[in-house]
């Protein structure tokens, strides 16, 4: 009787042999027969923390792809955005005194005579000067090849390069005319598309600002009560820095705007109007857009007025610049967008090689969501010293190396 108990008991508690024990355990719990010593601890880590990146590469992969499937879908509902965080504050300001559509829409209609108006006050700027600045530029470009070939500078230029390089020129046009065709006709294209992408921005601005908190709780609610706080942080953190971002980014631009503009004005260089709103333009993209929004003004000075003009708009425009890092910049964007420069410079060129001007535009913006996001969820550790940051690391010795304990 002991010994069919004792058989039954085995037979519940499992195989008592162990070797089959190991058989039986092994797959499913490691610690029954000890630590695997098949590769060592850190190569297991790494592997384990590169199929995760692996994950997260392939998620990020995906995004882009589908993105650029409907990059028109994509570039309407970024344009709104950005429409909603400019022009909410005039909304909620207007709202107090009259119905939030009728606010929603005379905001929305002054933003549109504001953009047309402009427009419309650059194209009279350059038909009106077209005549002078055509004659202005001849001569610039005339005492530019004079200088060239004075002889002052290093190398000489003469006449017979000029009209090389000018035939070349009309000779790589007539050869490449039907290239030049097809993209101006790829061009007529993407008018068409743009102006498709400002009706459908302008048609969700309408609906973000009239009933934008309405849609926010409407998502809040499809989403299970355990996760709807963690999105409702991180979805206002990232509406934070984004329509500052894009509030003071306007702000700026327009100051840089104006102060180009008074700056042109006073030197007399021709289009005046219209180069400073390239500069505006410029603002919009970090780091490249107003350098080459500078040069293109001062070829106009050059060829219109000459040297010291051109050298005069240079510096201008320099320390408009420098007084926009410095004192605009951080009065406007105070801490919404806390970015060091080496990650707004790797940024903006991701952006462009993988979407040219576009994507330097959105790059920071988005760059700037992501990082406001991930820092107000993240739990953070005690920070570290200055001084132990700095300590410095010796070679490991052998004395080291035999006192270490070994890990599996």
């Amino acid at each position: 009787m002991a010994e069919a108990t004792g058989t039954g008991s085995k037979g519940l508690t499992g195989p008592s042999n162990p070797a089959a024990r190991k058989v039986a355990g092994a797959r499913r719990n490691p610690s029954v027969y000890g630590v695997e010593h098949t590769a060592p601890h850190w190569l297991r880590v790494m592997a384990g923390v590169s199929w995760r990146l692996l994950v997260v590469l392939a998620a990020v992969a995906l995004v882009f792809y589908a993105t650029s499937r409907v990059q028109l879908l994509f570039i309407a509902v970024f344009l709104a955005f950005v429409f909603s965080a400019v022009l909410r504050p005039i909304v909620d300001f207007l709202s107090r005194f009259m119905w939030r559509g009728l606010a929603t829409a005379l905001a929305i209609l002054g933003g549109i005579l504001f953009f047309v108006g402009l427009l419309t006050y650059i194209g009279y700027s350059i038909a009106n000067q077209w005549n002078d600045l055509t004659k202005q530029f001849s001569d610039g470009i005339s005492q530019i090849t004079d200088f060239l070939q004075s002889g002052s500078l290093p190398f000489t230029i003469t006449n017979d390069q000029i009209a090389e390089w000018i035939s070349n020129a009309q000779k790589w046009v007539q050869d490449h005319a039907g290239d030049l065709a097809s993209q101006a006709a790829a061009g007529a294209g993407s008018v068409v598309e743009i102006f498709t992408a400002l009706a459908l921005a302008i048609f969700c601005t309408v609906f973000f600002l009239a009933r934008g908190q309405e849609m926010w709780t409407w998502f809040l609610n499809q989403l299970p009560t355990r996760f709807r706080e963690t999105w409702k942080v991180a979805g206002g953190a990232g509406w934070y820095t984004f329509s500052g971002y894009t509030r003071g980014t306007v702000i700026i631009a327009v100051t840089d705007g104006l102060l180009a503009f008074i700056l042109l004005t006073i030197l007399r260089v021709p289009l005046s109007a219209p180069l400073a709103v390239l500069v505006m333009i410029g603002a919009f993209i970090p780091l490249v857009g107003a350098p080459a929004a500078m040069i293109i003004a001062m070829i106009v000075a050059l060829a219109a007025n000459g040297l010291w003009s051109a050298a005069i708009v240079g510096i201008g425009i320099a320390l408009i610049g420098q007084f926009e890092g410095h004192i605009l910049q951080p009065l406007v964007m105070g801490k919404q967008v806390s970015l060091h420069p080496v990650v707004v410079a790797l940024a903006v060129t991701a952006g462009t090689l993988t979407a040219g001007i576009l994507g330097a535009v959105i790059a920071v913006p988005l760059v700037s969501v992501v990082w406001a996001i991930f820092s107000r969820l993240r739990t953070l550790d005690p920070p570290m010293e200055e001084d132990e940051a700095d300590d410095e690391v010796r070679p490991t010795s052998d004395d080291d190396t035999a006192s270490t304990p070994a890990h599996g």
